[in-house]
């Protein structure tokens, strides 16, 4: 039995040292394309990647909080488009509208409110700002916490992203706990998806935001 337990421990410890291993790698090369509200450089689109709903139907507060650093990039002229990339997937379940509907009640005009219904998953938001609305560049608007994971999978599915850390509300510390913990697994899955399992998600007809010679030169 003692040396099974020693087996099972070792075993633990190095899958544990593998993730953060994974979970470092991933921030050491994402490093460079993290900016800020007041330094980053204008871009065409800022892409919002959805995060839960409310039990109103409205954005979760770290939605909002997403949301909130787009509307302002967007004030600030620094971005031409919002993407508004969501899960759709269930009939009364729809972060896209959500997010519409406040960007809408923050003054922020219906023809530069773009929607992407299929961003189930963070993997799919980036490959379908590429494959579908034809961006080779985004600003990514996440919390910290999320971000070296979205620029990860952003850069490699044809993207060339600069991400922002927002500013984040007050979160249940009990949720905030959940995501962060949940964060170190998604970064194995990532890892995954790039470089072993290289899924399509869910795709259509090109939908490009604009014509290339309406993008903001940067």
């Amino acid at each position: 039995m003692k040396k099974l337990l020693r087996i099972i421990i070792l075993i633990s410890f190095g899958i544990f040292l593998f993730i953060g291993l994974l979970r470092l790698c991933m921030l050491f090369t994402t490093q460079d394309a993290v900016s800020s509200l007041e330094t980053v450089p204008p871009k065409p689109v800022v892409l919002v990647p959805g995060a839960g709903l409310n039990s109103s139907g409205g954005p979760s507060a770290p939605l909002q909080d997403r949301l909130d650093a787009a509307i302002e990039l967007y004030r600030q002229g620094k971005v031409q488009k919002l993407l508004l990339s969501g899960d759709n997937s269930g009939t009364y379940y729809n972060e896209p509208a959500a997010m519409q509907a406040y960007a809408l009640s923050q003054g922020v005009p219906e023809e530069d409110l773009v929607l992407d219904y299929a961003g189930r998953r963070t993997y799919d938001t980036c490959y379908r700002a590429h494959h579908i609305f034809g961006l080779d560049e985004v600003i990514i608007v996440t919390q910290a916490y999320h971000l070296p994971r979205a620029l990860f999978l952003c850069g490699n599915t044809g993207l060339d992203p600069i991400g922002i850390p927002v500013q984040q509300s007050r979160y249940l510390r009990s949720r905030y706990i959940f995501w962060n913990v949940r964060e170190v697994f998604a970064t194995v899955a990532a890892w995954i998806d790039v470089y072993m399992l290289k899924p399509i998600p869910i795709l259509g007809e090109m939908e490009p935001i604009f014509p290339p010679q309406t993008r903001m030169n940067p």
